[in-house]
């Protein structure tokens, strides 16, 4: 299959030879032959960044030509993966850059494989972010990610005796090629100070914010290519650096050591991805690294606007802005600050503007990742943006008052300062009183945001709230990531789905079609070897490409149910060698993902599954009938080679706790069948392939409610009662995976039997042991499994990251394709 055709005059083999050579020379100071791996995959990666500029600015034209409406998503993360290979895959210059490099002697897959990951988050939530920015610019959308460019991303993860060690990913500590520095357009961001109030001239209070210290936001812009490449959006990503001047006033009292620390303390502000709020300090850091993507961006977007408008009355009309859950929040106060204080708006006209532009997603449903902020942290900090918070709580709770008279309770509950010692500062409220749009990410998850996670604001404005389901861009996670299948797919119906994923219902006339069947199963052989190979290279343990990839490739959270899946490993090893049962299929069982650093039960959990995987792995009496590896340092480029080589898919959160999960439409685009609960998008991909070519098992989320809230749910009597639970909690209880260090894993034990079982596994073992059964009968007949996997894949259109978009610029944002 041919990646893309070939778009542009300047492209052509030897166009290609001449800019990688011309970049080798003179952007890398070196001769051809001296160059290194690292210096080939600059000089490819320039040579492309080339096609990408003249992309980027034919776009930015196109826009100012038809004065487009523009989408601004802010989000804390966004975590790119590598650029190369997508971007080749886009522009249509894959097949060429190939030949071109094979003609010089390069090959073009280890370039490739010298880019670093851009890790600039943490998981499904940047993972998202990043799917949007390619549908927006594939389908031709005025679309750009505002971001932070930490300068450390997520930490990389080591494996060191079993435990997880964090060390720093230093993922541009040699200037990345892709960043376009833009130091003629940094920001201004005032921080600290205090608030003096002094009189207009109409006798009004008008409070002026003083004494504030200086940050700058410099913008780098990350170009975005949509597929075919007639599009180039961009990501923009600001690094904090300190103001010029210093502070004077301690420069010119003789302690310039002093003054030198400011300006270093204001570079740590775009250092890391979410440092560690447990500490004051901490928090601090935290929030102003918040409030630096805040600033930065409405500072940014309202220059860009006004650029091309004469006054910000039609602002909201040519901007939209969406916060990508509560850690963009106080973008509500930033905006209203800047219309008010520095435009002179009236406040009812900038809290009109500022509703009609800013539109909110909720990505949870655990209130402890509803971000509080406490007041005096903020008063210190932002002092203004405190003051116009607590404004915007008084006139929002005079009209609760006006519809609910007499209700203190409701009042209380619904007001964006909750009281405690001491007050915090409610951001998701904050965040849904100043948005015109209120979204959850799948159907269910819309539904219980409604119904119990903030049913007053749903009574309020039922308006407000909608569903907008997630979607993953096919292009990476399908085209790029698993070539051999796209190629058999785009021989199979033609190459239409790679831009109308709908296109690949087509397949479902050749789920019984012996001969394709063959084939799609030759190829899942093919990249589970791939995939033996790396597990060799990294974890160092050899695994059988014929036995059933089991895989569960997720951040480590007690709710996502790692340890019901080693449960389950457990009691397998359990009937194995205490039963001498022989298992219906043989498994490797394939973990990987990060654990928090400060997370105490999820590291221990990593080192349970590590551990167990040692003792069963080196188990004479196990005869490969099972393997346990956790890979090591799960990210983009990992996840694009574990996904297409998965055979089962664990999605088994306990239900009403994952959000939606789109790692769950990765796999199955990909050819693997979901094991897991009616919890997030599961409920959906069963309604799209049919309940016989899904495996759930478990409670739904009104059993569970029912048994948290009525108090019947006691582990004891599941423990008294199943012996297969019985022998695994007092396996994990001993010391039988843990020889050496007494009692390592009794926190687990304790954490299920003593203190409640938060999580239901017990609750759902006995139905997860039964529904794994059924998937190892059905992966014992090729034929029967290879159907299911073909229809999986062919259902999926639902879920590519076109189709949200295209929902979020119809219903959110009133955003048009600009062609």
């Amino acid at each position: 299959m041919k990646k893309g055709k070939v778009k542009d005059s300047t492209n052509g083999l030897r166009d290609f030879q001449n800019s990688v050579r011309h970049h080798v020379r003179y952007s890398g100071g070196k001769a051809l032959d001296q160059a290194s791996k690292g210096d080939l995959y600059e000089a490819v990666a320039l040579a492309v960044r080339d096609r990408l500029i003249d992309g980027m600015l034919e776009t930015d034209e196109r826009y100012k030509r038809q004065d487009a409406k523009r989408l601004y998503y802010l989000s804390l993360e966004f975590l790119m993966g590598r650029a190369l290979g997508n971007n080749l895959y886009n522009l249509g210059v894959f097949d060429l850059a190939k030949d071109a490099l094979t003609d010089m002697g390069v090959d073009i897959e280890e370039v490739r494989d010298s880019e670093i990951d851009a890790a600039l988050g943490n998981g499904g939530l940047g993972r998202l972010a990043a799917c949007f920015l390619d549908s927006m610019a594939t389908l031709g959308m005025p679309g750009y990610g505002y971001g932070i460019n930490y300068e450390f991303g997520l930490f990389r993860q080591e494996i060191d005796n079993g435990c997880q060690k964090e060390k720093p990913d230093h993922w541009h500590s040699e200037e990345t090629p892709w960043l376009i520095q833009r130091r003629s357009e940094a920001c201004i961001v005032p921080v600290y100070g205090r608030i003096e109030h002094y009189q207009d001239k109409s006798g009004n209070d008008n409070p002026m914010w003083m004494d504030w210290k200086i940050l700058i936001g410099v913008p780098h812009d990350m170009p975005v290519a949509g597929y075919g490449g007639n599009t180039v959006n961009y990501l923009r990503l600001f690094s904090a650096r300190s103001s010029d001047e210093f502070d004077m006033q301690i420069f010119n009292e003789g302690d310039y050591f002093k003054a030198v620390q400011q300006k270093m303390s204001s570079e740590t502000i775009s250092k890391v991805l979410y440092p560690s709020d447990s500490v004051e300090a901490g928090k601090e850091l935290r929030l102003v690294q918040e409030y630096f993507l805040v600033a930065c961006s409405v500072r940014d977007i309202i220059r860009r606007y006004l650029a091309n408008h004469d006054t910000l009355e039609a602002f909201a009309d040519k901007v939209a802005i969406q916060l990508n859950d509560t850690h963009p929040a106080l973008a509500v106060a930033e905006l209203m600050r800047t219309l008010i204080d520095e435009h002179d708006m009236e406040w009812e006209g900038a809290w009109e503007i500022t509703k009609a532009t800013l539109g909110y997603t909720n990505h949870t449903l655990l209130p402890e990742a509803l971000e509080k902020w406490p007041v005096p942290l903020l008063e210190h900090v932002l002092p203004r943006h405190l003051q116009i918070i607590y404004e915007i709580n008084r006139r929002f709770l005079q009209q609760v008052s006006a519809r609910w008279p007499d209700d203190g309770d409701r009042l209380a509950r619904m007001s964006i300062i909750e009281e405690g010692e001491p007050k915090q500062v409610r951001m998701a409220y904050l965040s849904i009183v100043g948005s015109h749009s209120v979204n959850g990410v799948a159907e269910l998850h819309s539904e219980l945001v409604k119904t119990t996670l903030i049913p007053d604001f749903y009574q309020l404005w039922p308006e407000r709230f909608n569903n907008k389901t997630n979607g993953v861009t096919q292009r990476r996670w399908l085209l790029k990531s698993n070539p051999l299948l796209s190629e058999l797919i785009t021989e199979t119906i033609g190459d239409a789905w790679i831009t109308d994923l709908d296109r690949v219902r087509q397949l479902e006339e050749y789920a019984d079609d012996e001969a394709f069947k063959k084939q799609f199963l030759e190829i899942k052989r093919a990249n589970k070897e791939r995939l033996a190979q790396i597990i060799l290279d990294t974890a160092r343990v050899e695994v059988n490409p014929d036995t059933l990839f089991d895989t569960q490739i997720k951040r480590l959270h007690e709710y996502k149910r790692q340890l019901l899946n080693v449960m389950y490993i457990i009691h397998q090893y359990m009937s194995l060698i205490e039963d001498q049962k022989q298992l219906t299929a043989p498994k490797t069982y394939i973990f990987a993902g990060k654990a928090a650093p400060g997370y105490f039960m999820a590291k221990l959990i990593i080192r349970l599954i590590c551990s167990v995987g040692e003792v069963i792995n080196r188990d004479p009496r196990v005869n490969g009938q099972m393997k346990v590896v956790l890979v090591p340092d799960y990210r983009v480029s990992l996840a694009e080679a574990i996904i297409p080589a998965a055979d089962l898919s664990e999605q088994i959160s306990t239900a009403g706790m994952e959000a939606s999960g789109t790692g769950n439409m990765k796999l199955a685009m990909n050819g693997a069948l979901t094991i897991g609960t009616l919890d997030g998008a599961n409920i959906e991909i069963l309604e799209e392939v049919g309940d016989e070519n899904i495996y759930i098992f478990g409670l739904t989320v009104e059993q569970i409610q029912e048994m948290r809230n009525g108090g019947a749910y006691n582990p004891w009597d599941y423990y008294n009662q199943n012996p297969n639970i019985k022998r695994v909690m007092e396996s994990i209880g001993s010391d039988i995976f843990c020889p050496n260090e007494t009692g390592l894993f009794k926190p687990i034990y304790d954490n299920i039997l003593h203190q409640g079982d938060y999580y239901f596994h017990l609750a759902d073992f006995q139905s997860y042991l039964e529904t794994q059964e059924i998937a190892s009968r059905d992966y014992n007949d090729p034929s029967v499994w290879a159907k299911k996997v073909i229809l999986n894949v062919a259902r999926m259109g639902k879920f590519s990251s076109d189709r949200t978009i295209s929902e979020y610029a119809r219903e959110i944002w009133d955003l048009r394709p600009v062609v």
